[in-house]
């Protein structure tokens, strides 16, 4: 399977019954597609609508319905949709159990930047900065490197999102989750061992023991 696909199969495995989460643009919308059908999970986009579910199959989009980034979804039965105050009071009351972002770096303080690209032109952080701050729990889904450089750094040189910790870390290389005093490795993906990980990482992982691969479904 691509990267893309293990990120978003073993963010899936996060999710509980129940759970109200979240979906940020990009990488992190593909989670939707690797929940069970009956798993009665309640997807978000800050944008207006709960109940959100994968990207509609061709033929069947639907210009009215769309994710926070202005991409085709499908909506399960039930589904409601509601304005930008209604959406944003879910996610800035606390009512949030995750939210799933991407990423353009974390640090070893646990902290994220993923609203400014470097040499574009960026309106704003959009939701970011309330995601991060408003939900329960932060997942970031992200590729561990991009062109060859580490996103996994000791300082995030990219304006921080929020001054919060995240709570875990997913990529096509491994599961971290940092805890305080640094980033701890949960997990390696399958057939990836630990050399390959440190390599593709600006800063020291703590490493406990025996470190297992990670389960997807």
């Amino acid at each position: 399977m691509d990267d893309k696909t293990l990120i978003a199969r073993r963010v899936a495995l996060e999710l509980q019954p129940g759970y109200l989460v979240n979906l940020g643009i990009g990488l992190p919308t593909l989670v939707a597609s690797h929940v069970p059908p009956d798993a009665h999970i309640f997807f978000q986009s800050e944008n207006g609508i709960v109940g959100m579910q994968a990207v509609p199959e061709d033929g069947l989009e639907s210009e009215d319905l769309t994710d926070a980034a202005g991409r085709p979804i499908s909506a399960l039965p039930g589904a409601a949709t509601f304005d930008s105050a209604m959406s944003f009071g879910l996610i800035r009351g606390g009512h949030l159990d995750v939210t799933v972002l991407g990423g353009l770096q974390v640090d070893n303080d646990g902290h994220l930047a993923n609203w400014m690209v470097p040499g574009s032109l960026v309106p704003g952080m959009g939701g970011a900065m309330d995601l991060v701050s408003g939900a329960r729990r932060v997942i970031v889904a992200m590729t561990h490197t991009a062109k060859g450089e580490p996103k996994i750094v000791a300082k995030c040189a990219l304006p921080l999102t929020s001054i919060r910790r995240v709570d875990l870390i997913v990529t096509e290389l491994a599961v971290i989750e940092p805890i305080e005093g640094g980033l701890l490795l949960k997990e390696r993906a399958p057939g990836v061992d630990l050399a390959t990980i440190e390599a593709a990482t600006a800063t020291r992982l703590i490493i406990c023991g025996d470190v297992p691969e990670m389960p997807v479904r």
